[in-house]
């Protein structure tokens, strides 16, 4: 039995540790919080409930197996997840409106042909198969094993398999970006352009630069689809902290690490705020990189020839509305309103001074879940838009992101209660990255810079979990991030990820 040290109590970090506790080791949990879940955090108020993480879950089989590998109940008894119907409904600029369906090709393909003419969906369709390959190629080294040694591979091997644009007297074309695959291949039709180019900022990344293999994220939602928690996602967190328990894990909250031991050159325990010090044969951190440098003395954890963090990703703006009045009946989980002007909010965004756009794209989920009001003749609202890390905002800037909200929740001002505005530096606060930025999922291609770094690191006996290490961002990916860990602790260097 190993004493396995965790830093920090966030998703990726717990999914390691309810593992390595059915393996057999004793785990010990330091979070400098007050409670779990990192991201994944709650605000509640007069009986208002709102998290401040991810608002839906994708790809559930990660949680799925977690469970299944760590005790007798399985997630369902657990948490109740129900698909969400519609997917998503999308508010274009001017003024087209479209519901796609959950998890069927073929319902996307008939609402976006009835919502923006005859040809659209098989536009889509045909993007859609040629995702397909690149999940197919991409899937397992991105997030089903340990980052390859050698991963230059995949940061030169583009996996979308491009359609080849045949020009006379001219070179041929190819889209190597995201927003080349838009206009090459969809027609140059700005609502779905508009549509493809959303999965890209929803994570912060700019389509103009997101390599083309970008494409997995709308074949993931639509192939696999989105799913609500009932309680909210938060209620998944709890589920993952019960488990550990369950399993023995032990917690200690507000404990700060500060230092990582080392002893002859392997990691060897952790050091207090209150200088106290705990032995362990591992280290598990799941903090930003930054933080972890932080933790460590000489030079940064990454050496030369391993992947550099992703750097300079945008944060999230937040505003969380009571509103009076209940959910109409029929309304969709969540709606994205695009920007007026794309273009012009992405130049603001991604340019070299940083800003939010005048009319920002927003996503406004509206959960109709009973556990988050206080009673039916109320409503939980929340935006998000994708901002500038390290921002500061104004009301100003709030009302105009209430405005472009208003054409997804009618009269919102008139119902609104109160409202409260969680901005990049509470995102800062909450996971300790610098400027409250959020990291992307990993992508092949682009040269690397969208992959993460590996969970083993340069110190032998220490490893990395969690978002801002393979393989990447989001609420799934911080589940399989947990998985390779655990597995490279339990298995050794050899282990190659679930077969």
């Amino acid at each position: 039995m190993a004493r396995i040290a965790v830093i920090g109590a966030g998703m990726g970090a717990m999914a390691a540790a309810a593992r390595l506790a059915v393996a057999g080791h004793r785990v010990v949990v330091y979070e400098r919080a007050a409670t779990f879940g990192g991201a994944l955090g709650r605000v509640e108020r007069d009986g208002f409930a709102f998290d401040t993480g991810p608002g839906l879950l994708q790809l559930p089989a990660v949680f799925r197996d977690l469970f299944l590998k760590t005790g007798k109940e399985a997630l369902e008894q657990c948490v109740e997840l129900t698909q969400v119907e519609p997917a998503v409904r999308h508010v274009f600029a001017d003024g087209t409106e479209v519901s796609l369906p959950n998890a069927s090709r073929a319902g996307v393909g008939e609402a976006l042909d009835a919502a923006l003419g005859e040809g659209a969906g098989a536009r889509w369709a045909a993007f859609m198969n040629r995702a397909r390959e690149a999940w197919d190629r991409s899937r397992r080294p991105l997030l089903e094993e340990p980052l390859w040694p050698n991963w230059q591979v995949l940061a030169d091997r583009e996996p979308y398999p491009a359609v080849v644009q045949r020009r006379l007297l001219r070179r041929d074309r190819v889209a190597t970006t995201l927003a080349e695959v838009a206009e090459l291949e969809l027609g140059g039709e700005p609502r779905l352009r508009a549509l493809l180019e959303h999965y890209a900022l929803a994570y912060g990344l700019d389509p103009r630069t997101a390599p083309a293999s970008a494409a997995v994220l709308p074949y993931m939602e639509q192939t696999f689809g989105v799913w609500s928690v009932r309680g909210g996602p938060r209620a998944l967190a709890e589920a993952v902290y019960e488990r550990c328990l369950a399993r023995r894990v032990e917690f200690r909250f507000g404990a700060e690490v500060v230092r990582v031991v080392d002893k002859d050159g392997r990691a060897a325990g952790v050091e207090l705020s209150d200088r106290s010090a705990e032995d362990a044969d591992f280290v598990v951190a799941g903090v930003a990189p930054e933080v972890l440098d932080g933790l460590l003395p000489g030079p940064p954890i990454r050496a030369a020839g391993e992947v550099p963090p992703q750097a300079g990703l945008p944060s999230r703006l937040t505003v969380l509305l009571a509103l009076r009045g209940g959910r109409p009946e029929g309304t969709a989980y969540r709606t994205v309103v695009h920007a007026g002007d794309r273009q012009g909010e992405l130049d603001l965004l991604f340019g070299p001074r940083p800003a939010l756009a005048a009319s920002p794209t927003v996503t406004v989920l509206r959960p109709g879940d009973p556990a988050l009001v206080p009673d039916g003749e109320h409503e939980a609202v929340t935006l998000t838009v994708t901002v500038p890390a390290h921002a500061e905002f104004s009301e100003a800037d709030v009302d105009r992101v209430l405005t472009v909200a208003e054409r997804a929740v009618p009269g919102v001002r008139d119902r609104l209660l109160w409202h409260k505005v969680r901005t990049p530096a509470d995102v800062a606060a909450a996971t300790g990255a610098d400027g409250g930025s959020v990291p992307a999922p990993a992508l092949a291609s682009a040269g690397g810079r969208l992959l993460h770094p590996s969970n083993s690191t340069r110190i032998p006996g220490l490893y990395a979990v969690g978002g801002w290490a393979h393989p990447g961002g989001g609420l799934p990916h911080a589940g399989m991030s947990g998985a390779l860990v655990a597995g490279l602790i339990v298995e050794g260097p050899d282990f190659r990820g679930s077969q």
